[in-house]
């Protein structure tokens, strides 16, 4: 095989595009990937009060590794909500990009 002809195999388009309805079951595959992000989505409620409370006890107590750490945890809740909330924006930006290759 030739450079060029190895350079043309490369640049070979497959054609392969995501469809719609292409395989049964996609609709329960999306309520399971929803109901999953719902369930993050709670988990994350939970674990920023949590965080919220130890940052108060932490404050109100005089301990700056608690008060750090309730920070540290409400700050990750924080991004973990804005990724969960995000993921369709996020997965639909990049996808669109991703298409403008060539």
């Amino acid at each position: 095989m030739s450079p060029a002809d190895h350079v043309r195999y490369l640049a070979y388009d497959p054609g392969v595009t995501p469809r719609e309805g292409g395989l049964p079951g996609l609709s329960v595959l999306k309520e399971v990937v929803s109901s999953i992000n719902l369930f993050g989505i709670i988990a994350v409620v939970g674990a920023l009060a949590v965080s919220a409370v130890v940052w108060a006890w932490g404050h109100h107590s005089g301990s700056h590794q608690a008060e750090a750490n309730g920070k540290k945890g409400a700050t990750v809740a924080a991004g973990c909500a804005l990724l969960l909330g995000a993921a369709n924006g996020i997965v639909a930006f990049f996808s669109a990009l991703g298409t403008q290759v060539h």
